[in-house]
C-alpha cells in the first residue's frame, strides 16, 4: 500500500512538470478562459486531462504487454534511456531559446470546448512515449506492479497532474502572462534536469 503513495506523488509530479512550460494545451486553456469564461476554460482542461488519462492507459498496457516477456525487460530499460535522453535534450534546447514561440491558438466554442480539449491533446504524439518511459522506470523501481490499483493510481495521477497545471493557467493566466519567458525557461531547465536524473537511474539499473 505504501508504494501507491510514492507512485501517485511521482507520477503526479512528472505530469505536472511536463505540462508547466507554455505550449499548445495550456496556452489554449488560458485563451478559452479569457475569451469564453473560466468555466469554459475548466471544461476544456477536463477534456485535455481525459485524453491524457486515455493515453497514459495505453502507455501502461504497452509496457505491461512487453514486460510479460522477461527477455524484453532489459530492452525496455534501454528504450527508457532513449526516451529520457531525448526529453532531456528537448527541454534543455527549449530553455536555451531566447524567445518562447507563441503556440497556435484555436477557436473554441462553449458547445465543443470539452471535445476540442480532447482533440488537441490527442495530436500530442509525445505523451504515450513519455508515460511509457515513466511506467518502465516506475516498474523497474518497484513502484508499479501492473495490478488494478497501481494502474488506476498511475493514470489518475497523470490526469490530475495535467489538470492542476491547466487549472492554474485558466485561473491565474493574467498574473503569469508577463512572466511567461522566464517561467518557461526555468521550468524547462527543471524538466531537463529531471530527465537526466531518470536517465542516470535507468542506466544504473541496466549495468548494476
Amino acid at each position: 500500500m505504501h508504494h501507491l503513495f510514492i507512485l501517485f506523488f511521482a507520477t503526479f509530479s512528472a505530469a505536472f512538470m511536463a505540462t508547466v512550460p507554455p505550449g499548445l494545451l495550456n496556452m489554449n486553456a488560458a485563451k478559452v478562459s479569457v475569451e469564453k469564461g473560466k468555466t469554459n476554460g475548466i471544461i476544456f482542461s477536463i477534456g485535455v486531462s481525459t485524453m491524457i488519462i486515455l493515453q497514459a492507459t495505453v502507455a501502461v498496457y504497452i509496457s505491461r504487454f512487453l514486460s510479460n516477456n522477461p527477455d524484453v525487460i532489459a530492452a525496455l530499460l534501454k528504450i527508457a534511456t532513449v526516451i529520457f535522453a531525448f526529453f532531456a535534450i528537448y527541454f534543455f534546447w527549449a530553455a536555451r531559446r531566447k524567445r518562447v514561440p507563441k503556440p497556435k491558438l484555436v477557436r473554441v466554442s462553449k458547445k465543443n470546448s470539452f471535445f476540442k480539449g480532447l482533440g488537441l491533446a490527442a495530436v500530442n504524439l509525445l505523451t504515450i512515449p513519455y508515460y511509457s518511459g515513466l511506467n518502465i522506470m516506475w516498474n523497474a523501481s518497484g513502484w508499479i506492479k501492473f495490478e488494478v490499483w497501481d494502474i488506476t493510481i498511475f493514470i489518475l495521477a497523470a490526469g490530475l497532474g495535467t489538470f492542476s497545471v491547466l487549472y492554474m493557467y485558466t485561473i491565474y493566466f493574467n498574473k503569469l502572462e508577463n512572466k511567461t519567458n522566464r517561467f518557461s525557461k526555468n521550468s524547462n531547465y527543471i524538466l531537463s534536469g529531471l530527465m537526466v536524473v531518470l536517465l542516470v537511474i535507468t542506466l544504473f539499473r541496466i549495468f548494476y
